[in-house]
């Protein structure tokens, strides 16, 4: 135990991009337990750059202080893998599609019914377009 306010909390974080794996790594450094659950190639911004010991140095900054697991979601084992993560913590993050694997089929009410004692929390991000004419 470090002594910091989310000691003894464990975050399941199925996330890429920046809004989920930035929340996430500020409860990391509140003394959150964070697991960072991977695609079986592992997160697409690990090559962005090679700066920091042959890992993008984004990846190594927005991930800092987190364990990391691969999945393949679609795989039935490695589905029972997550769900046994799930049991154990009092919260999830995940961001919303299109980062969602085909075949993922859980739902808010599954999740709530299954999970009683976890929080679920969904980033999702909206761009529009903007069209600009001269």
């Amino acid at each position: 135990m470090t002594g910091k306010p989310l000691d003894g909390i464990i975050v399941v974080a199925l996330e890429q991009a920046v809004a989920a794996p930035y929340c996430s790594s500020r409860l990391a450094d509140a003394g959150a337990r964070v697991i960072k659950v991977e695609r079986p190639e592992g997160d697409f911004a690990r090559g962005y750059d090679s700066a920091v010991r042959g890992e993008s140095s984004y990846f190594v900054w927005i991930n800092r202080g987190k364990e990391s697991i691969a999945l393949d979601l679609r795989q039935a084992g490695d589905k029972a893998q997550l769900q046994a993560l799930i049991r154990r913590p009092m919260y999830s993050s995940r961001i919303s599609p299109p980062a969602r694997p085909a075949g993922w089929d859980w739902d808010r009410t599954p999740c709530a019914r299954n999970f009683r004692d976890s929080l679920l929390a969904t980033f999702q991000a909206t761009v529009k377009r903007v069209h600009c004419t001269n």
